[in-house]
């Protein structure tokens, strides 16, 4: 098979080819349809994430075909069609799967990183960690829902019953929440990088109330905000919009250093949290509110040949909504 490898940071992602992966008891086999392309790639290319294992294959945005069961796999048939997430494996036993919180397990894996990943035109999986697809969304416009949908609807859970919203940063995982915000009543409050007009203008097309520059304020104090874009500069400018008891909630896997700020603008039992990978929960919560909103996710599809020019340009901010790798169909081996 066709697989895109990253070799070592800061290396583009190079074409290679690999033997069909041999699943395991309790995986399956999917030919993969379509892959996104996510800010955590760049991460990955970057060597801004921990022990990577290079050579890699990225991608943890997948939509596949089950093309074979591994024995004591019971929740699909082939010719299902599933999604894969960025978490990809759990213990199970530890404290923190024990308590609900597999997405910190100590020994997990993760899809695209610590795992084979969707750049490929197969991939293994473990089929206890893989969503069934809402059959209203083409391969391609589901893609984005296994992660930027997926850690945004985490992220929103985080910020409890809050209002009104603020999101910093309208890419990927942006434009999917505010629509699910706007279609539970919520106001939404969008923040691109100063001068992005054409970005604001994307956010009030997917229900923003309001959009501006991250150097205003919001034209009213905030319940949370939401930080997508991976600026530690924005966590004091995002508190400073918050309402007393308001929730700063930093939802990325990376971000740059969060520069220092006067105590004031954390007090009156405003917070800051962060939010980490993801549970089966989380998708399966997800995935339900798919089904029954009317999702309108904004895509630019390339071939998978293409990776590397779907990551300059997701790096350089040009995608508008989520890239997407698309697969042509092959005969399966």
């Amino acid at each position: 098979m066709k697989v895109m490898r990253l070799g070592a940071p800061g290396e583009a992602v190079q074409p290679d080819e690999s033997p069909l992966p041999v699943i395991e008891p309790g995986q399956v086999l999917l030919e993969v349809q379509a892959c996104g392309v996510c800010r955590t790639d760049l991460h990955l290319q970057d060597g801004e994430l921990p022990d990577i294992p290079y050579p890699v294959t990225p991608g943890h945005e997948i939509v596949g075909r089950v093309v074979r069961r591994g024995r004591e796999v019971t929740r699909f048939v082939e010719g299902d069609r599933v999604g894969v997430p960025w978490l990809g494996w759990a213990c199970g036993h530890c404290r923190h799967c024990s308590g609900g919180q597999e997405n910190l397990c100590d020994a997990a894996r993760f899809t695209g990183y610590t795992l084979p990943g969707g750049y490929a035109q197969y991939v293994a999986a473990d089929a206890r960690f893989c969503f069934p697809i809402p059959d209203r969304y083409a391969d391609a416009e589901a893609a984005p829902l296994l992660c930027a949908g997926l850690i945004g609807y985490r992220a929103y859970r985080f910020a409890g019953d809050a209002r009104s919203i603020g999101l910093y940063g309208f890419g990927a995982a942006a434009h999917l929440l505010a629509q699910i915000a706007k279609a539970q009543g919520r106001q939404v409050f969008a923040f691109t990088k100063p001068g992005d007009t054409a970005g604001q203008a994307f956010a009030r097309q997917r229900g923003a109330d309001w959009a501006g520059g991250s150097d205003e304020m919001s034209p009213e104090p905030l319940d949370a905000a939401i930080l997508f874009a991976p600026v530690g500069a924005l966590v004091p400018i995002a508190l400073r919009a918050t309402r007393k008891g308001g929730r700063v909630v930093c939802a990325g896997i990376n971000m740059s250093d969060i520069p220092s700020f006067p105590y004031r603008l954390l007090w009156e039992e405003r917070s800051i949290v962060s939010v980490a990978n993801l549970t089966r929960q989380d998708g399966e919560e997800f995935m339900t509110l798919a089904a029954q909103i009317e999702l309108k996710p904004e895509v630019e599809t390339m071939p998978l040949a293409r990776a590397n020019d779907a990551l300059d340009r997701l790096r350089r901010g040009e995608v508008r909504g989520a890239a997407v790798l698309v697969m042509k169909p092959h005969r399966h081996a």
